[in-house]
Formats: structure tokens, sequence, C-alpha cells
């Protein structure tokens, strides 16, 4: 990556009236990088996001694309591209005109307009469809308007704000493919904001998980799903049984139970994939049994609270209310360096 530094967000505070939304938040972006920011709703995220693209503005810190400092720069001037989740499709024009709308916002010559169209429509797979208006457009087709409407105006950046939650499950797989393709094609940075996990596992080069308008951790997607650092990332990520280790025990519910073996963290978490079921030191009640396919999601109560469990669907059944014994391997663990 030739510029690991080509948007920085340096120390940047965004507030609502009087309600910080984001705090003294930093973070670098290299030039052709897929950022993923990840987090629930409320985090900060599409904030962040609105602020680099000129529609929030900045209480304190900045903002730096490619050596210009764009914290005060009106939108239209930033060189920026953004894909709402809505697509913000103009109704009344075709899709070329959708298409060619930024450019003559920028008054490029009809000519090269018509030629910047045609290729971008062409990288989207709708070169067809061009006298189309929206109306007569999947939900699918939509979302590649849009994104050929951000990049056909060649920007800097492009920001994607939750693009794909309007789509059904096939669709979204689809055009998850579809960007990353466009992505590698074209080179482009990109800023992908989103709360689906799977999505930004599948895309980013790196994940940027947000909690209360700060950064929680960053870091690769083998990383960020693989070893959470706190509780919180933790459980986004799928580890639903988190417990804080005090003194070699677990605690949790206000009880402790040991620890397994070797723990050396100050937490543990598990997938309830992890948790082995049917014999261990520690025993549960079951209180529900969901058949999910492959799996069977089993819910436990034990003195640490509730266990989340997982089983192959051909392996024996536990009845709800049964009483079951349990294992939480510390080879299926994560440890933990902050249960808060």
């Amino acid at each position: 990556m030739s510029d690991p530094r080509y948007l920085t967000l340096d120390k940047l505070t965004l507030s609502y009236g009087g309600s910080v939304a984001v705090q003294d938040l930093s973070l670098t972006v290299g030039r052709g990088e897929l950022i993923a920011l990840l987090g629930p709703s409320g985090c900060g995220k599409t904030t962040t996001m609105r602020a680099i693209a000129g529609l929030m503005p900045v209480a304190s810190g900045s903002v730096t694309l490619d050596g210009r400092d764009l914290t005060h720069l009106a939108p239209n001037k930033r060189g920026i591209g953004l894909v709402f989740q809505s697509y913000a499709l103009f109704p009344h024009l075709s899709v070329a005109d959708n298409v060619a709308f930024g450019l003559k916002l920028r008054r490029v010559p009809a000519a090269e307009r018509t030629e910047r169209v045609k290729k971008a429509l062409a990288r989207v797979d709708l070169a067809h469809l061009a006298d189309r208006l929206p109306k007569a457009l999947s939900g699918g087709q939509q979302q590649r308007v849009a994104l050929a409407r951000s990049i056909v105006v060649e920007p800097g950046l492009l920001l994607l704000d939750e693009p794909l939650s309007n789509l059904d499950a096939r669709l979204r797989l689809e055009m998850r493919s579809e960007l990353a393709r466009l992505q590698r094609e074209l080179g482009i940075t990109m800023i992908y904001v989103t709360h689906d996990q799977a999505e930004a596992l599948a895309l980013a080069d790196r994940i940027v998980v947000m909690r209360a308008g700060k950064i929680e951790q960053q870091g690769t997607p083998e990383e960020i799903f693989e070893r959470p650092h706190s509780a919180f990332v933790a459980r986004f990520m799928g580890f639903e049984n988190c417990f804080a280790v005090q003194a070699g025990q677990l605690v949790g519910a206000g009880a402790t139970l040991p620890a397994p073996t070797g723990t050396s963290s100050t937490g543990l978490a598990w997938r309830p994939s992890g948790v082995v079921l049917g014999s261990g030191p520690y025993r549960g009640e079951v209180l529900g049994a969901s058949y999910q396919g492959q799996t069977v999601e089993y819910l436990l109560n034990c003195p640490l609270g509730p266990i989340k469990a997982e089983a192959p669907a051909e392996a024996p059944r536990f009845a709800v209310g049964s009483e079951v014994s349990f294992d939480l391997p510390l080879s299926s663990a994560a440890p933990l360096t902050n249960v808060d």
C-alpha cells in the first residue's frame, strides 16, 4: 500500500446538540484499503462517516485526505463518493441520467460524460438498462445504479452506509461479491459502515469495531473474529459466553466456578460451538432447545447464569428440563483483557 495515511482522522469529536456522539477518535486508512466500521446502532459509525463526507460538523479534531485538510470543506469540494442505504435515486431520471448527475454538476463535457457513464454502467453490468427508470429495476439493480453514480465521478474515497441492508439474503451475497470485485478492479479506498459481522468479515481488509463513539478494537478480519480483546467485541463476534476470571475462578451472576486449568487471562469467552455437552466438570439445566437444521442450539442454566451451547443435529438430544454435564475447554476459549 503506497500511502498508509491516505485518510487521517485526528482526535475527531462530533456532537448532536449537547450530546457527544464520537469522542477523540483517531484512525488512519491506507490508499486502496477497504475499512469496515462495525458496531451496533448508536455506536457512532454512521456519524463518523457523515463527518468524513462533510455532512456532519466537526466539534474538534481534523479530517485529512491525501494531504488535503477537509475538516471544514463543503461536501461537494471533497472528492468523496457516498452510497446511501436508501440508494437516493432520482425517480424521474433514467439509469443513465442518474449516473450522469454528478458529472453534470461538475460541468463535464457531454461527450466525455456519455463515455464515462457507459463505462460505469458496464462495470456494474447495467449497460443494457441505461434507459430504464428506477421503478422498473430490482433492489439489486438500484443498488448497482447507486454504485455506478458514485464511481463515475472517480472519487478519492468511497463511503458506503449500510448499502446492502435493504436487500434479501441472496441479493446481499451477490452484491457483496460485486463490491469486492469493483474494489479490486478500481483500487479505490472504501469505508464500509455496517452492523453485519458477515459483511465486514467478507469484505474488509481491516475491521474497526466501535462502541459508544470510540474505537473498541481494530484489526484484520481474522484477528477480530478469532482474538477479540474485550467482552464487548467477543459478544459482537459470536462469543456469547463471557466471564471474568478472578483467583482461578470463572465469575458470573454473582457466583463462581473453577476456571479451566492453565487460565492466565482476566477473562474468557466461548462461542456456543465451543461448549462441550454431555461430559465435563460443570452441570446445568436445559432451559431450551432450538433446531437449526445442521445444529441444535441449547440454553443452559448454571450458577454462572445462562450458557449458550451448540451440538450437531445428529447428536443425542437433551430434553428441556433435564440436567446435563458440560465443559468449557480452554482450547476453544478466547482470552480477554477487558471484561467490562
